[in-house]
């Protein structure tokens, strides 16, 4: 009985791909008329109520606003190998099949699954820039490819098809390219400095198509070289080129201090990545941990409310989709890490409940995935999520401390660095109860500008 209903399941996984990959090749030929054709049947195949509605709204934006309209259509436009691999993993298998399965495994095993998780493949990286937040890691290690091709086949058997690298420097990592190659049906997105990406890099990155880079950038030449070192932001210019010059999608990534939150916002900032061909980008509120921590560069109360205001304006209006982790708690309803929607994986193998976050029970090399997702540390995060009714302070490291420091001492997690604990203590950890402090304030007026009415009570969902 059991071996029919597994080929059962197989048998619908088999037509439900097979529709899809039509679907999908049918799109492309017309994405202007079939985007929203696919959209239908995708809202159709959406198990939950909530995915039903955030389908629907991307169907309505499609349609109502040009920016989100061209925004798609140029998706659409890229190199053939990267629509076939990147896009189609991204949008099918990652969230069309995926999101339905990590579902499925959820109510089988009583186990939260994630729709992705971050990973370092390796902690080595060719630059030193100022306040990396994972410059105090030890700089020597690396994860051998099987452990690594074990993780992707583990994900994909629970429905997640969404890798995310960072490091270090993912591109020193030597197996690369071979893992890519090996999980075909995977989309891998990497933050990366970008200065490795000579012209030999990006065409092996055409060869596997499912490979597209995040690459850091601090505003423009001048203060991206204060932080990188003399030369990288021309790197990057180049790399960008070559990028966009072979039909790959690439994106940025942001961190926003409290002397750049208005010039990587600014109309010319953005203006100009779209013309150097960037798709999509990151955005992180500077967070005072690993090298060199400093509570002075965190954005100010006042600047996060105006971040608050400008980045929806940047993805409605400028055709360019950028995050915000700490100020999209509304649509993310609350705080994303600790195995809820993320989690992430260090070049040791320690299993943190978020880059931010350096405290771990477990590692990778002991345990399986499923092994990990049931970790303690994590269940004591979704018990709390979200940390509050008031979504736009989802943090526990710099909206609610207290919240982050009963976790750590419920669960006994310890620190996955020397120094990663002063979060918690001393002069940074006062200063982040003071910074959060501030921001409750303005946050709650926010919150009551735009929830006049009573809310319901808030749930993180699954």
């Amino acid at each position: 009985m059991i071996n029919a209903r597994a080929h059962l399941e197989l048998a619908k996984k088999y037509v439900t791909e097979k529709v899809l990959q039509e679907a999908f090749s049918y799109m492309e030929k017309n994405p202007e008329e079939n985007f929203p054709r696919i959209l239908n049947t995708a809202r159709l195949l959406a198990r939950e109520e909530v995915h039903k509605q955030q389908i629907a709204k991307v169907l309505e934006a499609y349609r109502t606003n040009p920016s989100i309209h061209a925004y798609v259509n140029r998706l659409f436009k890229v190199h053939p190998n990267v629509k076939q691999r990147l896009i189609y993993n991204w949008f099918v298998n990652a969230m069309l099949l995926g999101i339905p399965r990590q579902h499925q495994v959820s109510q089988e095993t009583g186990v939260h699954i994630p729709n992705f998780f971050l990973l370092d493949p390796t902690s080595d990286c060719n630059l030193r820039c100022h306040g990396c937040w994972a410059g105090e890691y030890a700089h020597h290690d690396t994860l051998e490819l099987d452990l690594v091709d074990r993780l992707c086949r583990e994900a994909k058997a629970v429905g997640i098809y969404w890798l995310a690298m960072s490091g270090g420097e993912p591109f020193r990592w030597p197996h690369l390219f071979e893992l890519a190659e090996r999980h075909p049906d995977m989309a891998f997105m990497l933050y990366t400095n970008g200065t490795l990406i000579d012209d030999a890099v990006a065409d092996r990155m055409v060869e596997v198509g499912n490979i597209t880079p995040a690459i850091s950038l601090e505003g423009w030449r001048e203060r991206t070289d204060a932080r990188r070192g003399r030369g990288v932001f021309d790197r990057v210019m180049a790399a960008m080129d070559r990028l966009r010059e072979r039909g790959l999608v690439f994106g940025v990534s942001i961190t926003i201090t409290r002397e750049n939150a208005e010039e990587v916002t600014s109309d010319e900032f953005i203006d100009f990545l779209l013309e150097k061909g960037v798709v999509y980008g990151w955005s992180f509120h500077y967070i005072p941990i690993g090298r060199d921590p400093n509570p002075e560069l965190m954005v100010t109360p006042e600047q996060r409310a105006y971040l608050a205001e400008r980045i929806p304006y940047i993805r409605n209006h400028k055709g360019l989709q950028i995050a915000d982790f700490w100020n999209d708690g509304e649509l993310t309803l609350g705080c994303i890490a600790g195995g809820r929607r993320y989690f992430h994986i260090t070049a040791s193998g320690a299993v943190e409940p978020c880059a931010f976050i350096h405290f771990s029970m477990d590692n990778i090399k002991e345990k399986s995935l499923l092994e990990v997702l049931q970790s303690p540390l994590f269940r004591a995060y979704q018990r709390r999520q979200p940390f509050s009714d008031n979504l736009l302070r989802p943090c526990p490291l710099i909206d609610v401390p207290e919240g982050l420091r009963q976790i750590v001492a419920e669960t006994g997690a310890k620190p996955t660095h020397p120094g990663a604990d002063t979060a918690l203590k001393g002069s940074i950890g006062a200063y982040l109860d003071a910074n959060a402090a501030r921001w409750g304030e303005v946050a709650d007026r926010i919150w009551r500008e735009r929830h006049p009415e009573p809310q319901k009570e808030l749930t993180a969902g699954k």
